[in-house]
Parts: C-alpha cells; structure tokens; sequence
C-alpha cells in the first residue's frame, strides 16, 4: 500500500504525518519551504487544554518549556476592573471531575517553537518523510491512489494511497482540486507586538476594552509567554491606518504607561500586523484528496484559534485514513471527516460572525444572537479560553458516524458526540494511566465503570462479575478494541460500558455489557459494513474534475513518472 502524501509541513501537516505513525501509516511529508522556519516571537499560537495533549503524546512532551500555561484572565473596561478569573493547570481529581470553579488553562507560546518541536519529532519517526522544497504543480486519481508531480529543484513524481493538503490560506491542493474558498476579507486587524517587560499581572492575560488613553484604540490585549515576555495586539480599524514603526513604538509606550502608572523598561523583540480572515472551503474532500487545517478554514476573530481547528482536523482524519489504509475502503467513515469537521468549523464561524456586531458596536442585532445577555466580556473571553460556541472542544452528536438510538444506552455525564472525561483507566494487564494516553492508536476503546478495581488484585477483578461477557463482546467486535477499566466516570453508575473512538469521543454508554446492542455501536463507529472493494457512485461524476485536476501529460512522460516513482517511493510502500 503507498504511503499517505501530506502537502504543506507547518503545524498541521506535521501532527498529521505523527498522528498517522502512531498508527502505523507511512507518509511523504512535502515541505514547501527549506525545512525550517524563521522565529517570529510576535507569532504565537494557543493550544487549548485537548490539542495541548494530542501534541504532547505525538511525542512534543516539553512544550510547557517553550511555552507558558496562563494563571488567570483579566477582563477590564475602560479604568475599571470587570472580572478577574482564575485558570487551573491541572488533571481532574481521581473521580474524574474538573476541578470546581476552575478553567483549564490554554498553553501560548511562539509558533515558531511549536514547528521546532514538531519537527525534532517527525526527524526521529522512521514512517515520515520528510521532503523539503517540494512545491506541487500537478495532482492525478485514480481508482487506486493519488499522483502529484514536484516542480524543481526536486522535480519527480510522487505515488500516494491519498492525500491531505495542509498547504495553508492559499493551498495549491485546494486550487487543483478547483474547490471554493468563500468567505469575508479582513474581518478584523491588529497591530501586534512582542516585548519583555514587568507587567502588573505576571502570568495572567488581560483584555482591556475602550483603554482610557489616546492610541489605546477599541481593544488591547497581553498574554503572557515565558522569560517576561508579552504579546501585545491591538484592534485596529477595518480598513485604514496605515501602521508604522513610530506609531507601533507610541501604542507600547502609552499602553505600558497606562497599564503600570509611567512606562517600565522594556526590550521590544518582534512587531506586526495581523489580519483575519474568514472562510470555508465548499468541500474538504475530492475522491481520495482531502483538505485540513487554513487550506479548508481562516478564522481568528475574537479570540478563536484556527490553528487550534487545524490540530482537530489532523486527529479527526488520521484515524480514518489509518482505517482505510489498513482494511481497505471506507468511504462512509472518509466521508464522515467532511461531515464532522466542516460543520464543527462552520458553527465556530458562524458564532463569532454573529458576535462581532454585538462586540464591535453592531446595536440592532444585540436581541437576536442567542447567549449575548451575558454580555460583552464574557463573549470575548470565551473565544480567547476556549469555552462556549467560540472556543469549546466540537460536540458530532449529529455525525454520520452515530449508532442508532437502542433501549440499552443510558445517560452518562458526557452526551454522545462529545469529548470523553479524562479519567484514570487501568488496562487488563494491571498498568494504569489517563484515558487520554490510550488515545490516538487507532482503534476504539471500550471502558467498564466499575468501582473498587483499584484495590482489588487484578487476578480477581478480570474473572469477577461482568468482566468475562464484557471480555468475550470485546473480543467480538469489528477490528481490534481495547478494554479498559475505570474507577469511576461522571455520571455513569457502576457496571456502566462506555464505547469511546479512537479521537477520545463518546460513540454511546450502555447499562451493563449488551453485546449485540454493543456490536453494532461499533460498527456504526468505524463507518457501517465494511466496503467490498468498489469506490462511491459518486466518484464516477467526479472523474473529470478530480483525476484530470493537474492536466495531461504525454506517453513518454507517464513512462518517466512510472520509473521515478519506482526508483524514488518503492522503500515506502
């Protein structure tokens, strides 16, 4: 089987070509760009509390070193203090249940960093290639895979089982797919900088609103990265203001004078502005190509974090295309990625879409938008902490994917569709650790809730009570599934089965081991009956689009092509 061929080598395209080794699929990784990437302290990414994980267990465990975990939110307006929130770094406690009154804390630092530490990952993995100025000019499917050229300096032909752009806002895979890309322009600009200095609030992010003084703008925001650095943004107006260096030098001065009483010493590091865009990709796959990450969405605004959406796609995908690459199609679960993802995307969109006129003086719509009476600064806080329909981890109650409702399900402290509980599970081999480190294998995860287990020998808990039919249903169910034990889960009561994806969402609970009712959760779970071998019907009305998206090309050439990719991609079959 060829290799999965994953365009674009920034954040996403890199956490792809992991999360598909942890499963044991090969990947060309085609790098457009020399293989490194130019630090710009005043680019920085957050990673909330989910993708913060999926990056560490990708093997990217020193993050916390690189970046920095915010202790707190600082929301203010004008001269006034509006709230103040504290943030928790921390697992919830061994019952499986946050910690009360606390936030998880979103990990900032420099996307420059993120990349390194990617890479020094992607270097140690044998199934990753790594192929750097390799810029795509043409792209060819067929029934049996997908073919791309490489323009010089490293011209030659690449042979895929599929392929995923992640080649960004202005994706080369994206337009030989001739896909739209609809949306809004510059919905919002900032002037950004970089700085170390001491601030009032050391660890805390702060978004001051209608700042009291002159170049204080609408907004201004600080978050807090390691060794006393900040990153300052500020709203400018939509269009206009041209931003120099001088008036980005008057913006520090006034907004560290205004925030400290005088203007404290500072060190500037890196300056910027920012647009944002909004847009969505009217389709994110064609036959055996797929788009992720800002080749399929721009969003940003208000806090929002595409790159955070981007990471999501790649583990949404990869344990799809691990599927399919190892069983053979699937093309119910390959479409599921679109139907998931996309309108995971589409609803953050259109949330932020619908909050900004509330947020940026819009007046006539305040009534309408659902949530707005909690008021501005909760709006925007939950963009920038990742909470509510701004920022919260995706719910696919509505996915594809979903069994069908039977008697044997029952309620549980996490809805189907959404992202388990990170709870302590232990293996049937005795080895304990959280639910979330079990993820990310590709295969599903089966968890019995049953209290006790942990102080008893597990020579006694393995033949007790329900575990030897849950063992046996386990055993029976499509693929390979590993069991799991946990203490306890919110809201489940015990001898309680949790059916969980290979991602770490809820597919259902069941009260007490149902092996038929189970079986078939299952199997909806990995995209319904297996596939016999024959592609989509709707492939067919795609064949002169897609297959033909690159162009033709001559006999000799394909002559060429066949022997290159032979001589260059055979070690990676």
């Amino acid at each position: 089987m060829d290799p999965v061929i994953v365009v674009g080598a920034g954040p996403v395209g890199l956490t792809l070509s992991l999360a598909l080794a942890a499963q044991g699929v090969p990947s060309v990784l085609l790098d457009e760009g020399p293989g490194a990437e130019e630090p710009r302290p005043a680019r920085t990414v957050v990673l909330r509390e989910d993708t913060a994980d999926l990056v560490g267990r990708l093997g990217c465990r020193e993050l916390d070193r690189v970046g920095l975990r915010w202790t707190g939110w600082r929301s203010m307006r004008r001269k006034q203090l509006v709230r103040e929130m504290p943030l928790s770094w921390g697992r919830p406690d061994e019952d499986g249940e946050p910690l009360p009154g606390l936030l998880p804390a979103p990990l900032h630092l420099p996307q420059h960093e993120l990349s390194a530490a990617l890479r020094a990952a992607v270097n140690k993995e044998p199934l990753v290639r790594l192929v750097p100025l390799s810029r795509i000019d043409t792209l060819e499917q067929d029934r049996d895979g997908i073919t791309v050229h490489t323009r010089e300096p490293g011209s030659t032909w690449w042979r895929g089982s599929y392929l995923v752009g992640c080649d960004g806002a202005r994706s080369t895979v994206r337009k030989l797919l001739d896909i739209r890309f609809p949306g809004r322009t510059a919905v919002e600009r900032h002037a950004v900088a970089a700085l170390r200095a001491e601030l009032p609030w050391p660890g805390r992010a702060v978004s001051h609103r209608q700042p009291p003084w002159r170049t204080g703008g609408e907004e201004v925001s600080a978050r807090p990265l390691p060794d006393g650095v900040w990153r300052l943004d500020w709203l400018l107006p939509p269009r206009g203001e041209l931003v120099t260096p001088e008036a980005v030098i008057t913006r520090i001065r006034d907004t560290l004078a205004g925030w400290c009483g005088e203007t404290p010493p500072y060190e500037l590091l890196d300056t910027g502005v920012h647009t944002l865009h909004h847009r969505l990709a009217r389709r994110w796959r064609r036959q055996r190509a797929f788009l992720a990450g800002d080749a399929a969405h721009l969003l940003g605004a208000l806090g929002t974090q595409g790159l955070d959406e981007g990471i999501r796609d790649a583990e949404n995908l990869a344990w799809k295309l691990a599927h399919a690459w190892h069983h053979g199609p699937a093309e119910q679960l390959l479409d599921s990625y679109q139907a998931e993802r996309r309108a995971a995307v589409a609803a953050r969109l259109r949330a932020a879409d619908q909050s900004l006129p509330i947020l940026r003086g819009g007046g006539g719509l305040r009534t309408l938008v659902p949530g707005a009476a909690r008021g501005h600064d909760t709006l925007l806080a939950d963009g920038h902490l990742g909470r509510g329909a701004l920022g919260a981890p995706p719910s696919y109650s509505h996915s594809p994917l979903s069994p069908p409702h039977a008697e044997a399900h029952t309620v549980v402290g996490t809805p189907p569709g959404a992202p388990v509980v990170d709870v302590t599970v232990a293996a049937p081999d005795g080895t304990t650790t959280r639910l979330r480190e079990r993820l990310g294998q590709g295969h599903p995860l089966v968890i019995l809730v049953a209290p006790g287990t942990g102080v008893w020998d597990r020579r006694h808990w393995q033949t007790a009570g329900v575990m030897p039919r849950l063992t046996d249903a386990v055993a029976a169910l499509p693929g390979t599934t590993e069991l799991l034990v946990t203490e306890s889960y919110p809201g489940a009561s015990a001898h309680t089965v949790l059916l969980v994806r290979p991602d770490g969402y809820l597919v259902a609970a069941f009260g007490g081991v149902r092996p038929a009712e189970l079986f078939t959760a299952a199997q909806a779970a990995l995209g319904g009956a297996p596939d016999v071998g024959r592609e989509r019907a709707a492939e067919e009305d795609e064949e002169s689009e897609g297959r033909k998206s690159g162009g033709r090309e001559s006999g000799g050439e394909k002559g060429t092509r066949a022997r290159v990719h032979a001589e260059g991609t055979a070690g990676h079959r």
